[in-house]
């Protein structure tokens, strides 16, 4: 889609989080006609007052009526369901239902690599951006990562590259994204109750590669059970990265990292840990390669890069024990696969809001937990684990109590590690919330 489609165009903005406000300033700077739409009453800002001075509309309710057939097109917010109103109004009328991604996009000239998945989105971008900047290359990131695509796109060049971690929900207003680097990390049966079924998540997901042509490149697992019709699917060139098949382009061989036949460094100096960071570092060194990065740019990030906050995030290393924050794992598949990724005895601190889950699927992972620390709503339930393990367990008011009793438990050579298994809603605003009170706890404590 080019820029010239919304110039004097009627165009419905639905939602007023931070995406919608970032598309509505920039569909005015398109020269676009916008009315905003919202669920509730605006509060008072400089934002919609710079908006309205424009001839911006706003709108404090999401009655479909708002919309008729003058409209040209609907930027609504990803989160808001494809059953809703105004949704299902526009659909019928045959006007289009965007993202904000789309508007930004719609101006950008340069080198454009997109990332999604299922899991291990943020980490493989970050880790992409890194090994960029470090090649001494130009890149900035938006999408599902944090910052609207719209926030940053007028300020980019043709000599730019944009590098764009999308959801599946962005991808699905995305009728026109044709990325030079396409990757896609791997696709479980995620978000099924905003999809409806795993084939319509699989295909919001193929919408990164339909566009593409043949001078362009997506990044596949090839573990994933979607790669090979992925692969007939598209018309883009496509490039395999494995934890388990050798001979890729980037590939795991004998303990060592080897991309393009050369031996780069010793998986053993990766910051990174646990089998899925390995994926993850498998698809970022394979884009970074692919983007023109040096080698050496590359074995430098990767030999420092201790993971985004609170995914599994490496913190310091204090008396030789090290510490983790993966307040991240909200759910009990991503505290397993952070216990089953260290080997050193490892103090466990977990709790949280308790949504009925069956902790005791945690058993078989707690084959290195040294000790149990449990806090929250599900403290209990994290206490009946440990003791059907034999493990001894202590029991604290909060993530700040329990890092003060870890520090004290913890000895050279072991691991303190902060995965919950639970939603941060019973005690903390949110996990970054809960993240951010563990690590100053930890730093107060240890005098760091």
């Amino acid at each position: 889609m080019e820029a010239e489609a919304f110039n004097n165009k009627k165009v419905m903005v639905f939602g007023w989080a931070r995406s919608g406000k970032a598309a509505a300033k920039r569909l005015v700077a398109l020269g676009a006609q916008v009315t905003v739409v919202n669920g509730g009453d605006f509060e008072a800002e400089p934002l919609r007052d710079e908006l309205q001075a424009t001839g911006v509309v706003f709108i404090s309710h999401d009655d479909a009526n708002a919309l008729d057939d003058t409209f040209a097109y609907v930027v609504k917010n990803p989160g808001i369901p494809y059953d809703t109103a105004i949704v299902q109004r526009a659909m019928a009328l045959g006007i289009p239902v965007l993202t904000e991604v789309e508007v930004a996009l719609s101006s950008f000239k340069g080198r454009l690599i997109a990332v999604t998945g299922s899991n291990g989105k943020t980490t493989t971008t970050s880790l992409i951006r890194e090994m960029l900047l470090a090649d001494g290359q130009k890149v900035t990131t938006a999408g599902n990562i944090g910052t609207p695509v719209s926030e940053v796109v007028a300020e980019l060049t043709p000599a730019d590259t944009l590098l764009l971690e999308l959801s599946s929900f962005q991808l699905m207003g995305l009728p026109d994204i044709q990325p030079d680097i396409a990757l896609i990390t791997n696709i479980f049966a995620n978000h099924l109750d905003y999809h409806g079924s795993r084939e319509a998540y699989v295909a919001a997901k193929f919408q990164l590669t339909k566009n593409q042509k043949s001078d362009q490149v997506l990044v596949l697992n090839a573990d994933g059970q979607d790669t090979p019709a992925f692969s007939d699917k598209t018309a883009a060139q496509v490039v395999l990265f494995s934890r388990t098949q050798s001979g890729q382009l980037v590939d795991s061989t004998a303990g060592n990292l080897v991309i393009a036949g050369e031996t780069v460094m010793p998986l053993t100096a990766i910051k990174l840990v646990g089998p899925h960071n390995l994926e993850n570092v498998l698809a970022a060194a394979t884009v970074a390669h692919l983007a023109g990065v040096k080698n050496a740019a590359i074995q430098q990030v990767l030999a420092s890069f201790g993971g985004v906050a609170h995914r599994l995030e490496y913190l310091f290393t204090d008396q030789d024990v090290l510490y983790y924050n993966d307040s991240k794992a909200t759910d009990i598949e991503a505290t397993q696969t952070a216990l089953n990724s260290f080997d050193q005895p490892t103090i466990w601190l977990a709790g949280g809001l308790d949504r009925g889950d069956d902790l005791m699927r945690l058993l078989p992972n707690l084959t290195h937990v040294k000790a149990v620390i449990a806090f929250g709503e599900t403290q209990q339930k994290i206490v009946a684990v440990a003791q059907k393990a034999g493990l001894p367990v202590q029991t604290v008011d909060d993530v700040a109590v329990g890092a003060k009793v870890a520090v004290a438990m913890a000895q050279a050579g072991e691991v303190v590690l902060l995965s919950p298994a639970a939603a941060s809603w019973d005690q903390y605003q949110d996990f970054e919330v809960r993240g951010d009170v563990f690590v100053t706890a930890l730093k107060k404590v240890l005098g760091r």
